[in-house]
């Protein structure tokens, strides 16, 4: 049941995205700068941040249909409308853990990687 949760609120999240590219396409014209993306990546991060504290406020809302509309909310719309609202939850965790070495090197090596491995799939379809 909760790959169908998941799975639900990933196409609304995916679709969210969608819309919020074309009207921003539409009515910004920006294009040097990639609004879109980073316009849904820091709305994305604002959701997470509200649901999340939502949920951790109202830790007593216990049971399986809490859980399964965290799982709705959290994993499935906003993984599908970005997964960067899922590496700033899980930065902020780390840090509020009090481990910002930890938090610092996901920040940097998920930046970096995460370019360069686009770049090698980048250079490797242009091989064939």
């Amino acid at each position: 049941m909760n790959f169908l949760i998941v799975f639900l609120g990933a196409g609304l999240g995916g679709a969210a995205r969608y819309a919020v590219s074309v009207l921003l396409a539409r009515f910004t014209g920006f294009t040097v700068f990639p609004v879109a993306t980073f316009t849904v990546n820091i709305i994305g991060s604002l959701l997470m941040g509200l649901l999340i504290g939502y949920f951790a406020a109202r830790s007593d809302m216990g049971g399986v249909l809490a859980q399964n509309w965290k799982l709705f909310l959290t994993t499935g719309i906003m993984g599908g409308f970005t997964t960067f609202s899922a590496f700033s939850l899980e930065t902020v965790l780390l840090l509020e853990r009090g481990d910002g070495v930890t938090a610092l090197v996901y920040v940097l090596s998920s930046v970096i990687l995460g370019a360069a491995a686009l770049l090698a799939g980048l250079y490797l379809m242009r091989l064939f």
